[in-house]
């Protein structure tokens, strides 16, 4: 195996994939998040695997790279950061109730679900998202493939065109700093004394 021909072939195809990516969708993403961060109300993260690291690194960013001295800040938290909760959920009822059963503590109608799964498939993704919106919040989610079940569920859907599991996990780290230097823009230009 030629292994610096894979390492450039999939770099490559990468490149592709991120050249198509759904730039209209993205930006209706980053308005949604703006309206949330205007209203005070909370945004929400959650994710599996690969994907509970993008929910994890979106709140981190979007809690320290964009809260800025004189300027209103977002309120962020990812759902999977909580292992305790998540392993007590998951073990006194199912691992597909874990996001859900924390919305249902801490979500109220206005507020934001930002969702992210390869296949778009996962039960606890699922759920979180259809209990999301039975109780007005909005959903936003990235994922691969055809965007599977949470697609159909979502406000805006940002899908990566690839089935390529690792390529769909690095269109949504790129997606989510992408959002991070859009949004910081947008912050910046405002005057100080929004809070």
């Amino acid at each position: 195996m030629d292994l610096e021909r894979t390492l450039k072939d999939y770099s490559e195809e990468s490149c592709r994939t991120l050249l198509r990516s759904p730039f209209d969708r993205l930006a209706e993403a980053a308005g949604i998040l703006l309206e949330a961060r205007a209203a005070g109300r909370w945004i929400f993260s959650a994710g599996n695997g690969g994907s509970a690291a993008t929910a994890s690194h979106f709140a981190n960013d979007f809690v320290k790279g964009l809260s800025m001295e004189g300027r209103r800040r977002f309120k962020v938290m990812a759902l999977n950061d909580g292992i305790p909760i998540l392993t007590a959920l998951a073990n006194d009822y199912d691992y597909a109730r874990c996001f859900e059963e924390q919305l249902k503590n801490y979500g109220s109608s206005g507020d934001v679900l930002v969702v992210y799964s390869g296949s778009g498939n996962s039960p606890n993704v699922v759920r979180a998202a259809e209990y999301a919106r039975s109780i007005g919040m909005k959903v936003v989610s990235f994922g691969g493939r055809d965007g599977g079940r949470m697609r159909a569920l979502s406000d805006v859907s940002c899908v990566a065109a690839t089935d390529s599991m690792e390529s769909i996990e690095d269109m949504h780290m790129v997606w989510e700093h992408a959002l991070i230097v859009a949004l910081r823009g947008v912050i910046a230009a405002e005057p100080e004394s929004v809070r």
